[in-house]
């Protein structure tokens, strides 16, 4: 029997399942079958993981009548731009508390990309040095709407909690179901590893099939990684009321990871070139081309089990790359 969410309140942000496309001329090239979950394609604010978990965290703010929804992340955060268009759909007042953990500077990346969205979607911006200022100041930021007489609810970075990853929870299940119609029982997981919560739903949700799973880190190293996302675990399981499930088939690596999180190598640029030029597929060079460069150079899969790619968006955040893009992007003469 799978895992039920129906005593969760969930506001309907998106249009699911979304695709699982094969991926032939990628297949070809690595010589393993590779279909790419297609969480980068949607209605709402161009899309992407976040959508899946602000449904559950939107449907609890609904719960408990929230009118102002404050949230946290790094400037071009994919969290941040999606919970404004979430907010601006519900007609939710929304401030992003945004944070200069990235050694990025410049209008590209000041300016555009998900930071144009932000203001697109009709939300207030602060930005803060560190994530530690940030918290603390949407802590006093929630403290003074409530004073001032509203219902003010503080969303975690990433949108990742126990509750938040049920969003993965239900994508693990649609998943399967979309494997099990093409009679693939056998599966390799690989999604980028970054507040967990994603990765977590996903562990969750598919423990009970025969599914390894890869989370190659895009925030942090590997061993700080691994215990977060087991304690994300636990928080999800204890939110649906279950046992853990062991992280005996989960890998978790930093091999891709380069200098840190928001910093892309040459080979996540080689990466979003090769699936672009491959399949017509826009990745991001912050979370999800760090797990396509960990796809196009592992060593370890096993040849005979077809692979699924989480595309988790973010390609408009390409944008505020755009400098150090065009440079590494340029074609060869």
């Amino acid at each position: 029997m799978g895992i039920t969410l129906t005593g969760f309140r969930r506001i309907p942000l998106g249009t699911w399942p979304t695709l699982l496309q094969e991926a032939p001329r990628l297949s070809e090239m690595i010589g393993r079958r590779v279909l790419i979950k297609r969480d980068d394609v949607g209605e709402l604010g161009l899309a992407g993981n976040k959508v899946r978990k602000l449904e559950f965290l939107l449907g609890d703010a609904a719960e408990t009548g929230a009118d102002t929804v404050i949230t946290l992340g790094a400037l071009q955060s994919n969290h941040a731009r999606l919970t404004a268009a979430a907010a601006a759909r519900l007609g939710l007042r929304c401030e992003l508390v945004l944070y200069r953990s990235v050694p990025r500077s410049g209008a590209a990346y000041e300016e555009s990309g998900n930071m144009l969205l932000d203001r697109l979607f009709g939300a207030v911006v602060h930005t803060r040095a560190t994530r530690a200022e940030a918290e603390s100041f949407a802590e006093e930021l929630a403290e003074k709407r409530r004073a001032a007489g509203r219902n003010a609810l503080v969303i975690p970075v990433g949108g990742s909690n126990g509750l938040g990853s049920l969003g993965y929870v239900a994508a693990a299940a649609e998943i399967e179901a979309q494997l099990r119609e093409r009679r693939i029982e056998q599966a390799r997981i690989i999604a980028p590893l970054g507040s967990c919560g994603t990765a977590a739903g996903l562990v969750v949700g598919g423990s009970q099939l025969p599914w390894s799973f890869d989370f190659p880190c895009v925030r942090a190293a590997a061993e700080p990684s691994r215990t977060d996302l087991s304690q994300m675990i636990s928080q999800t399981a204890d939110v649906l009321g279950i046992e853990a499930p062991s992280m005996e088939k989960v890998q978790v690596t930093d091999r891709t990871l380069g200098a840190g999180y928001g910093q892309p190598t040459e080979g996540v640029w080689q990466a979003l070139r090769t699936i672009a030029g491959r399949e017509g597929v826009v990745l991001d060079p912050v979370y999800t081309g760090k797990a396509a460069h960990h796809l196009l150079t592992a060593t370890e899969f096993e040849p005979d089990v077809p692979i699924v790619f989480v595309h988790t968006g973010g390609a408009s955040g390409l944008f505020g790359y755009a400098p150090e893009a065009t440079r590494s992007l340029a074609p060869n003469e």
